[in-house]
C-alpha cells in the first residue's frame, strides 16, 4: 500500500493526517532540494546536479527503470518524453503484435483491469482479505478445540491479525468521524465568511466569531496549519484526509468489500499471467505518476522539475490500488518489466502481510537471474522491519516463514529530510540494521502529478525512486556493471554523518546514528557513486 499515515498532536487530541501536512514547519525545503549537494548548497540531497559535472564528456545509454506503482500519467508534459515505448506494438488495434501475451501494451501494462476497460481503484489492506479467508474456520476455535500443528499456526497468525485489524479500524473510524467533523466545521466557517478557502487570510480567521466549540477548534487548528502554507493548503490537505480515513473505513478495512471480481482472473492461479489491460494510467495515478517524475522527469527542458536520471525510459506497470496490492500482481509485474528490458524496478510500495509470498519470491529470483536491480521503499510506519518485516522483502523464505536465502541485487531504502540536524530522518521512515540499506530523500519531495501538475509528497515511497534513478545513471554510464556491483556501489558511497537523529523505539523517542538502524549507515550520493563507479570500472581497464 502506499502508506501516508503521520501521526502527530494538534491542541491536546490525537490527530491522524493524511500525507499532506508537512513535517517540518518553521521552513520550507529548497526547490527541487534532492538533488542538492550540502557541501556547496547547505541541503542534505544526494548531489545530483554535482555529480553531473563530472560525467560531462562522458556517453549514455538508455536505461529502462519499470515503475510498479498505481499508475503513471504517460501525457505529463515533463514525461512524455522519457517514457518507454514497446516499438513492438504497432498501435491501439486490438491485437497482440509482440506476441508477449498483453494485448496493445505500448507504454507497459495494467494488472489491475479487465479486456473491457474496466479498473480497479480500491481494495482491501490484505490483513482484511487474509481475515476474511481464515475467519470462518477460526472465529469460533476454542482452548480446547483440536487442531493441526499448521493449523495452530495459521490460529495464531489469525489472533494476530485480528487485534492488528481492531487498532486499524479504530484508528480509522476515529480519523473518518474527527476529520469529517472537522471539515464540516471549516465548510460552515467558509460560507459564514462568504469566501473561497483560496480568498481566506490569517486575518479572517483572527476576526472570526465562532458560534460553537467545535468552529473553535477549527479556528484554532486551522491559524496553527495555515502558518505552513496559507488556508487553501490546509483546506486541500482536510478533503485528503477526510478521503483517506473515509476510503479505510469504506473499502481498506471492509470485510465485505471485494473488488477483484472486476478483474475476471482466476485469483488463487499464482502462474496465470496474462489478464488487465493498456489503460497504465487508471484511475488514480498521483502517486505513480510523482514517483516516475523523481526518477526521470526530462532534465533542463525549462519545465517542472528535474528528475534524477538523464537517460532513462519508464516502464509504466499498474498494480497498486488504493489499498493493498496483491502478491499474484506484484509477481507478474516483475515478470513483465524484466521480460520487457528494464534493469532497474521501482517498488514504492508495501504492506504488513502477505497472501503468496512464494509466487514473489520466485519473480525476485526470476529478476536476480536476469540481472536487474530492484529498489523497494521501506514503509512509513516508524518501526523496525527487523523486527516488524514490510513486505515484499530481500528475504526469501520457506513454508514456515524461515528464511533460506536473499535477493542480492536488492535495496530497501528509508527517507531523510533536508536539514543536518536530529530530525534528518524522516519521522515515518521504516528503519532496520539489517533490513534498510540506505536512506535518501523522502520529505517534501516536489514532483510531476496528474494533468500536468506537480505537488509535495513525502514517505519512503519518495525515498526509493531517488535511488532509482541515482541506480538507472549509473547502469546508464557504466553499462558493463552488474546490478550487484550497482546495488554495491551504492551502499559504499553513501554519506555518514556523526549526528545521531530520533527514532521511535517501543513507542518513544530515541536518539541512534543512522549506522545503528542501515546496513550502510548513511545516505545516497550521486557523485560519490560516480567517484566510486570511475575507480572500480579503471581497475578493470
Amino acid at each position: 500500500m502506499r502508506n501516508t499515515k503521520l501521526f502527530i498532536a494538534l491542541l491536546g487530541i490525537s490527530i491522524l493526517p493524511y500525507s499532506g501536512f508537512s513535517q517540518d514547519k518553521k521552513d520550507k525545503a529548497p526547490a527541487n532540494w534532492y538533488n542538492l549537494d550540502y557541501k556547496s548548497d547547505g541541503i542534505m540531497g544526494i548531489s545530483t546536479e554535482k555529480a553531473y559535472e563530472l560525467l560531462k564528456g562522458r556517453k549514455s545509454t538508455p536505461v529502462i527503470v519499470a515503475v510498479i506503482d498505481g499508475g503513471v500519467d504517460i501525457n505529463h508534459e515533463d514525461l512524455k518524453e522519457v517514457l518507454w515505448i514497446n516499438k513492438k506494438e504497432t498501435g491501439v488495434n486490438g491485437k497482440d503484435d509482440d506476441g508477449n501475451g498483453y494485448i496493445d501494451d505500448k507504454y507497459g501494462w495494467n494488472f489491475l483491469g479487465n479486456a473491457n476497460g474496466e479498473n480497479v481503484n480500491y481494495d482491501n489492506l490484505e490483513v482484511t482479505r487474509l481475515i476474511r479467508k481464515y475467519e470462518p474456520k477460526y472465529i469460533s476455535v476454542l482452548p480446547t478445540t483440536q487442531l493441526s500443528e499448521a493449523e495452530r499456526r495459521e490460529f495464531v497468525a489469525y489472533q494476530k491479525m485480528i487485534s492488528d485489524y481492531t487498532t486499524k479500524m479504530d484508528e480509522a473510524q476515529f480519523g473518518d468521524v474527527n476529520y469529517g467533523r472537522l471539515k464540516q466545521s471549516i465548510e460552515k466557517i467558509l460560507a459564514a465568511m462568504g469566501k473561497e478557502a483560496k480568498d481566506v487570510k490569517k486575518e479572517d480567521l483572527d476576526n472570526f466569531k465562532a458560534e460553537n466549540d467545535q468552529q473553535k477548534l477549527a479556528i484554532r487548528i486551522a491559524k496553527k496549519e495555515v502558518e505552513s502554507g496559507g488556508f487553501e493548503k490546509f483546506y486541500k490537505e482536510i478533503e485528503e484526509a477526510t478521503d483517506y480515513f473515509g476510503a479505510q473505513v469504506k473499502y481498506h478495512l471492509n470485510k465485505d468489500y471485494d473488488s477483484r471480481s472486476i478483474i475476471g482472473d482466476h485469483y488463487d492461479d499464482a502462474s496465470e499471467r496474462n489478464y488487465g489491460n493498456p489503460d497504465v494510467k487508471g484511475p488514480d495515478a498521483e502517486h505513480g505518476t510523482h514517483v516516475a517524475g523523481i526518477i526521470g522527469a526530462k532534465r533542463n527542458n525549462n519545465i517542472g522539475i528535474n528528475g534524477v536520471a538523464d537517460n532513462v525510459e519508464i516502464m509504466s506497470i499498474r498494480a497498486v490500488p488504493n489499498g493493498d496490492e496483491r502478491d499474484k500482481d506484484v509477481a507478474n509485474s516483475i515478470r513483465y518489466a524484466v521480460d520487457n528490458g528494464a534493469k532497474v524496478i521501482n517498488m514504492s510500495f508495501g504492506k504488513g502481510y502477505y497472501y503468496n509470498k512464494k509466487t514473489v519470491d520466485e519473480a525476485i529470483r526470476y529478476a536476480m537471474d536476469k540481472d536487474v536491480l530492484l529498489v523497494h521503499a521501506a514503509g512509513n510506519d516508524g518501526k523496525n522491519i527487523d523486527i516488524t518485516p514490510n513486505y515484499p522483502t530481500k528475504y526469501y523464505t520457506d513454508s514456515v516463514n524461515a528464511i533460506t536465502g536473499e535477493a542480492k541485487a536488492w535495496i530497501t531504502v528509508g527517507a531523510t529530510s533536508w536539514k543536518l540536524d536530529s530530525d534528518l530522518l524522516a519521522d515515518f521512515s521504516n528503519y532496520g540494521y539489517k533490513s534498510v540499506d540506505v536512506f535518501a530523500p523522502g520529505v517534501a519531495i516536489n514532483s510531476t502529478m496528474p494533468e500536468n501538475q506537480y505537488k509535495e509528497l513525502q514517505g519512503t515511497s519518495m525515498a526509493a525512486p531517488v535511488v532509482s534513478g541515482l541506480a538507472a545513471i549509473l547502469r546508464s554510464y557504466y553499462p558493463e556493471l552488474t546490478a550487484l556491483q550497482v546495488k554495491n556501489i551504492i551502499l559504499k558511497s553513501v554519506v555518514k554523518v556523526d549526528q545521531k537523529v530520533k527514532v521511535k523505539q517501543e513507542g518513544s523517542s530515541k536518539k541512534v546514528y543512522l549506522d545503528e538502524i542501515s546496513v550502510s549507515g548513511g545516505i545516497a550520493n550521486a557523485y560519490n557513486a560516480i567517484v566510486e563507479a570511475n575507480k572500480q570500472t579503471s581497475n578493470k581497464k
